[in-house]
C-alpha cells in the first residue's frame, strides 16, 4: 500500500489542490448556513481531509463539512443552547459512529440500490449546475453551497438562478466560460498530457492571471471583492484555541437526541456517497463500509473537541477528486494539509481566485455526473429502473439530498416488493482433473438484495482463481447484479488473473420455451418416443453443447434412478476420438444413450450385432453413425500407417479414399481429401449396416427403428446429421442409390 502512495503522488498531489480549492469554500459555506462559525468549516474540512482520510478505507472518498446536515445543525444549535453544547453533542454522535462500525453496521451500504446511487449522481450533477451558475454570471451574494431546494436567505434553487441573470459580471462571466470551454476540450490539447497538471488546476492558474490582465488592460472587467475567494485571517493561535464540549452536557436528553440524530444522518448519508463514489471508480475498487464508519466516528469525535461541524463523506469532492486524476487516498489526506496550512499562510494569494473559475470547475464536473447518455441508459433499462431513479433525482432537486434519497428508496423498495425479487444463490467449490473451480449458481430471480452476499462473495475469490456463474437457471437479473457481474467480469477478474466463465446469462429475463431432457428415462417414455422424435431432442442437445447453454446434470440423482434398469432412446456409433464424447455433444442424462466406438467409426459382425442387441433387448430406436472433421483414423488410412492390428481398421476405410479420390480425379476437385474420406466413410458404414442385418433393416421397414449418419466438426462442436432412415420408402431408395453409387 506505500509502494502505491508513493507511486501515484504524482497523480495525487494534483488531484489534491483540485480538492483542496474546490473544498475551501464549501467548507466556509456550510459553516455560514449551519450557524457556526466559519472557522468550525475549515477546521471540520482538515479534520475530513487528514483524521478521516488516513483511518478510512476508501482510496478515492474525501469527507468534509456536510451540507446535508446543515439544516439539522443549525436547528441543534438554537435548540441546545451554544455551539459549546452542541459539540457534545457531536463528540457523542461520532462515539455512536465508531461503535456502529465496530458493530459491522457499515453492510447497510450493500442494500442501496444502484438506481437510486446513479439518481443521487446526477441529481448532484444538476445542482452543481443550477447552483453554479449563478457564480459563473458573477452573482456571488453568499457562499452558500447547502444542496436544499429553498436557501436560508428565503430564495430556493430557481428563483436564485433567474435572479442572477440581472446581476451578470462581465468578467466573471469571460473567466467561466473560458474556464468551462478549457475543460470541456481539454482532451483535445497537448496540456492534458502533462500529468502534474490537471485541467481544474489549469482553470484556476488561467481565471487567476486573466483577472490580473483585467486589472491591468480592461478594468471594467476586472472581478473583486465578493466575487473572489473571501478567507478570514487567521494564524497558528487562533487554531489551537480550542473551545472543549460542555461534558456535563452528557445528562441533557435533548443532547442524545441530537447526537442519534447526526449519527444516523451522517452515517446514512455516508454510506450513500461511499457507494455512489465505488461506482464511479474506474478501477470498482470496494470501500469497506464499517472500516470506513468507524474513520467517521472519529472524525467526528476530534470535531467535537476541536469546535468543529458534523463531518461525512462528500459526493462532490470526491467526484472533482476521481475527476482530478487521483489514484489513493493521499490525495484526501493531503486536501487536508492543504487546508491547514493555506489558511495560515497563503490566505492572500488564495483570495485572488475567482468564484468563477470554481464555478466552471464544478459545472463541468455536474455534466459529468448528469450526461444524457445515464438517462437513456437507465430509461433503456426500463421502468423499474427508470422510475426510481427519475423520482430520487426530482427528490433531491425539490427538498434536499438526504429527503430526496429517502423517497428514491422507498419507491425502490415499491418495486421490490411489487417484484419479490429475493433468492438465495448456491456456490460450490468442484474438483475439475486436478484444478478447483468456484461455480456460482444464480436462482430464478435475483434483486439487490442479493447484492451484499454475491458482491462480498465475487470480490472475497482468490486471485487466479477458476470461477463459473452460472445464470442458466433464471429468469430476471435485477439491473444492480447485472452491474456487480459486469464490473467483476471486466475490471475485477482481470486485475486479480481469474479465470471467468459467465454462461445461461439471458439477453432478456424471460425464460423461453424449450424441449428439456427427461431426467431419466422409464420404459413408458422410451416406448412412446420415435426415431423422427429422438432425431430432434439430439439436435436440440447438441445446439445447447453449442451454445454453453447445456443442462445441469444430477448425475448422483440419475445413478440412483437407473440402478435398476435402462431405458435408452438411441445407440451412437462413433469414432474413439477424445474430443467427440457423444453423451457430450448431445448434452444427454445418464441412461440416454448406449455409446460404441471404435477408430474410424468402421463396421463389424460384433458391432452389428450390438446395435442388433440394444434395438431388440433394450429398446433403443435410433441408430447414429458419426464420424468427425480431422479424423486421425482416416488420416493413418491415406498415409497408409501399418503396424500390429492397424490395418485391420485402416482397410476397412481404403475403399472410402479410393472413393474420394476417384470423385476428384473425376471431376477434377481440389477439395480436401482427409475430409471427403471422412464424410463418404460414414456414409459407407450406414451402408454396410444396411448390407449385413436383416433383422435391422426389417426393423426399419417396420417403421421401429431409424439410422442417420452423422457429422461432427471439432471447430465448432455442431453436427450436421443427414437424411433419417426410418421407413421402407427411405430405406429401398437409399440402398438403390447406394447400389448405383458403388
Amino acid at each position: 500500500m506505500k509502494t502505491d502512495i508513493f507511486k501515484n503522488l504524482k497523480y495525487d498531489i494534483p488531484s489534491s489542490l483540485v480538492v483542496y480549492l474546490v473544498a475551501l469554500p464549501l467548507c466556509l459555506g456550510i459553516a455560514l448556513a449551519s450557524g457556526a462559525p466559519l472557522l468550525s468549516g475549515i477546521i471540520s474540512g482538515i479534520i475530513g481531509g487528514v483524521i478521516v482520510g488516513f483511518f478510512s478505507g476508501s482510496q478515492t472518498s474525501v469527507s468534509g463539512p456536510a451540507a446535508g446536515l446543515a439544516a439539522i445543525v443549525l436547528a441543534s444549535i438554537t435548540k441546545l443552547g451554544g455551539f459549546e453544547v452542541f459539540s457534545t453533542a457531536l463528540l457523542l454522535a461520532g462515539l455512536l459512529q465508531l461503535i456502529g462500525g465496530l458493530l459491522k453496521g457499515g453492510f447497510i451500504a450493500n442494500y442501496i440500490p444502484s438506481n437510486v446511487i446513479k439518481g443521487l449522481l446526477a441529481a448532484i450533477g444538476i445542482l452543481l449546475i443550477l447552483k453554479q451558475i449563478p457564480h459563473a454570471l458573477g452573482y456571488d451574494t453568499d457562499h452558500e453551497d447547502v444542496f436544499a431546494f429553498t436557501q436560508p436567505n428565503g430564495e430556493n434553487t430557481f428563483s436564485h438562478l433567474f435572479g442572477s441573470a440581472s446581476h451578470l459580471n462581465i468578467g466573471s462571466v469571460v473567466i467561466s466560460v473560458i474556464g468551462i470551454l478549457l475543460l470541456f476540450f481539454w482532451d483535445k490539447t497537448p496540456l492534458r498530457k502533462i500529468k502534474f497538471l490537471p485541467a481544474s488546476l489549469f482553470v484556476v492558474a488561467v481565471s487567476m492571471g486573466l483577472n490580473e490582465l483585467f486589472r491591468v488592460l480592461l478594468p471594467a472587467f476586472y472581478v473583486e471583492g465578493h466575487h473572489l475567494v473571501n478567507l478570514p485571517a487567521t494564524d497558528i493561535w487562533k487554531l489551537l484555541e480550542i473551545k472543549l464540549p460542555t461534558l456535563s452536557a452528557i445528562a441533557n436528553y435533548e443532547v442524545w437526541v441530537v447526537a442519534f440524530t447526526i449519527a444516523i444522518v451522517a452515517s446514512l448519508e455516508t454510506m450513500l456517497n461511499l457507494e455512489a463514489v465505488d461506482n464511479i471508480d474506474p478501477h470498482k475498487r470496494e470501500s469497506p463500509p464499517n472500516k470506513e464508519l468507524v474513520a467517521q466516528g472519529l472524525g467526528n469525535m476530534v470535531a467535537g473537541v476541536l469546535g468543529g461541524i458534523p463531518v461525512t463523506s462528500v459526493i462532490v469532492r470526491s467526484s472533482v477528486n476521481l475527476d482530478a486524476g487521483a489514484k489513493t487516498k493521499a490525495s484526501a489526506i493531503l486536501h487536508g494539509v492543504m487546508l491547514f496550512f493555506s489558511i495560515l499562510m497563503l490566505t492572500p494569494f488564495l483570495n485572488k481566485i475567482p468564484l468563477a473559475a470554481l464555478a466552471a470547475i464544478l459545472i463541468m464536473t455536474g455534466y459529468k455526473l448528469a450526461k444524457i447518455k445515464l438517462f437513456k441508459d437507465m430509461y433503456h433499462k426500463g421502468w423499474n429502473q427508470f422510475i426510481p431513479f427519475i423520482v430520487t433525482i426530482a427528490g433531491i432537486l425539490f427538498t434536499d439530498l438526504l429527503i430526496g434519497i429517502l423517497i428514491g428508496l422507498a419507491v425502490g423498495i415499491f418495486y421490490l416488493l411489487r417484484s419479490n425479487f429475493r433468492n438465495p444463490f448456491t456456490l460450490e467449490k468442484q474438483a475439475i482433473y486436478t484444478n478447483e473451480t468456484i461455480r456460482i449458481e444464480l436462482p430464478s430471480q435475483v434483486s439487490f438484495l442479493n447484492k451484499a452476499t454475491i458482491k462480498e462473495t465475487l470480490w472475497s475469490i482468490p486471485e487466479k482463481s477458476k470461477v463459473i456463474i452460472d445464470g442458466s437457471k433464471t429468469d430476471y437479473i435485477d439491473n444492480d447484479i447485472l452491474e456487480v457481474l459486469e464490473d467483476f467480469k471486466t475490471i475485477v477478474a482481470p486485475e486479480r488473473n481469474i479465470q471467468l466463465n459467465m454462461v445461461g446469462l439471458k439477453k432478456e429475463y424471460l425464460l423461453t420455451d424449450h424441449i428439456q431432457f427427461i431426467n431419466v428415462l422409464d420404459k413408458q417414455t422410451q416406448k412412446e418416443l420415435t426415431p423422427e422424435k429422438i432425431l430432434n431432442l439430439l439436435k436440440e442437445g447438441n445446439n445447447r453443447f453449442i451454445k454453453g447453454k447445456w443442462s445441469k446434470k444430477e448425475l448422483k440423482h440419475q445413478v440412483d434412478a437407473t440402478s435398476s434398469g435402462q431405458y435408452p432412446m438411441a445407440v451412437i456409433l462413433s469414432c474413439i476420438d477424445s474430443r467427440i464424447t457423444p453423451e457430450v455433444v448431445f448434452d444427454s442424462n445418464l441412461g440416454d444413450l448406449i455409446s460404441v466406438r471404435i477408430a474410424g467409426n468402421i463396421i463389424n459382425n460384433e458391432i452389428i450385432g450390438s446395435m442388433e442387441l440394444s434395438h431388440k433387448e433394450i429398446g433403443t430406436k435410433l441408430i447414429v453413425v458419426k464420424g468427425h472433421a480431422n479424423c486421425g483414423a482416416i488420416n493413418a488410412a491415406i498415409h497408409e500407417i501399418k503396424g500390429g492390428y492397424i490395418e485391420r481398421i485402416t482397410q476397412k476405410i481404403k475403399p472410402s479414399i479410393d472413393k474420394a479420390i476417384k470423385l476428384h480425379d473425376d471431376k477434377n476437385l481440389q477439395n480436401n481429401l482427409l475430409e471427403d474420406t471422412c464424410r463418404l466413410n460414414i456414409q459407407n458404414s450406414v451402408y454396410e449396416i444396411l448390407k449385413t442385418s436383416q433383422y435391422i433393416t426389417g426393423q426399419i421397414s417396420e417403421g421401429k427403428l431409424g439410422i442417420v449418419s452423422a457429422y461432427y466438426d471439432t471447430r465448432t462442436g455442431n453436427v450436421n446429421f443427414g437424411d433419417l432412415i426410418a421407413s421402407k420408402e427411405k430405406l429401398e431408395k437409399t440402398i438403390s442409390m447406394t447400389d448405383s453409387g458403388n
